[in-house]
């Protein structure tokens, strides 16, 4: 980084935004601000109105090494070390899949459709990642009780670490394991959700560099056509709701008419598609009644 010799939070702005459009980034000024609000350990409107007072040599420099690491592609999430979800703070590293935006349409259908057993059930995450859907599910539904399964342990373990800070640790319980295989065979849950890998296999090579080259293979994989753990966990929920009970799966953008379709096949009722904040049909939920 060379320039003038004192260096305003403004102008180093500018700076890391014309920096990083010129390397292809499409959200060059919001990362610049990210980081810098990192930094400095204030929110992006104390940017602006903080927009002329000069950049302490330690705070240059700190700024500098995280302009570095963006470079190289890594996500904004992992290298401030949190991404917000459903209004809370989560942590997130390359242990987990990056929380987005789409999946709170996976808790919001997953609140809707069990509104009329609000006040107590059982809930069961498959492929928790971060635990952002069991986590928030569990802190919107405080007198259910909320199981989060993952392969990974390390995912798991950070699960654990969020629903310890943002407080559901006393309704939520976290098991390693291959989808319902993690859980006691006898139990049976009034919702499943998931949000499992749905990216066709050949198609992980042309995604953005920050997702291609850092998020864990393991949350993103979906086999040739990306519904190899749709099918199995469509299959298997049959055993593990109650009569009555929800499933609901995040799918990709354009997964939706055959996940539906699954759906149907293995004779689920009540079958919704609901769309994300692109509009596009993200979340597939239907009823299992034996």
């Amino acid at each position: 980084m060379s320039g003038p010799d004192s260096w305003s939070i403004g102008s180093v702005l500018r700076w890391a935004a014309e920096d990083f459009a010129k390397r292809g980034n499409s959200s060059s000024r919001l990362d610049a601000e990210l980081l810098l609000s990192h930094v400095l350990r204030v929110d992006r409107i104390r940017l602006v109105l903080d927009a002329a007072r000069p950049l302490a040599p330690e705070e240059l420099a700190a700024y500098r090494a995280l302009i570095i690491r963006r470079r190289r592609g890594e996500p904004i999430a992992y290298i401030r070390g949190e991404r917000e979800f459903y209004g809370r703070r989560f942590v997130v590293d390359a242990r987990v899949l990056v929380p987005r935006p789409d999946t709170e349409t996976l808790v919001e259908v997953a609140l809707a459709r069990t509104r009329p057993s609000a006040l107590y059930g059982r809930a069961l995450d498959l492929c928790t990642g971060s635990g952002c859907v069991a986590v928030t599910f569990a802190l919107e539904r405080r007198t259910w009780r909320v199981t989060a399964t993952d392969l990974s342990r390390e995912a798991l373990s950070l699960a654990a670490e969020n629903s310890r800070r943002l407080g559901s640790a006393w309704n939520t319980r976290f098991l390693p394991g291959d989808l319902f295989a993690a859980t006691p065979r006898n139990e049976r849950f009034e919702l499943v959700t998931a949000n499992p890998p749905y990216i066709p296999e050949g198609e992980i090579p042309k995604l953005d560099a920050d997702v291609r080259d850092f998020e864990p293979r393991l949350a993103l994989d979906g086999g040739p056509d990306g519904l190899d753990l749709v099918r199995r966990i469509v299959h298997g929920a049959r055993d593990q709701l109650v009569p009555g009970g929800v499933l609901a799966l995040e799918v990709a953008y354009d997964q939706a008419p055959r996940t539906h379709a699954l759906f149907e096949e293995h004779g689920y009722v009540d079958i919704e598609r609901r769309r994300d904040y692109g509009g596009h049909e993200r979340v597939v939920s239907a009823v299992w009644r034996s």
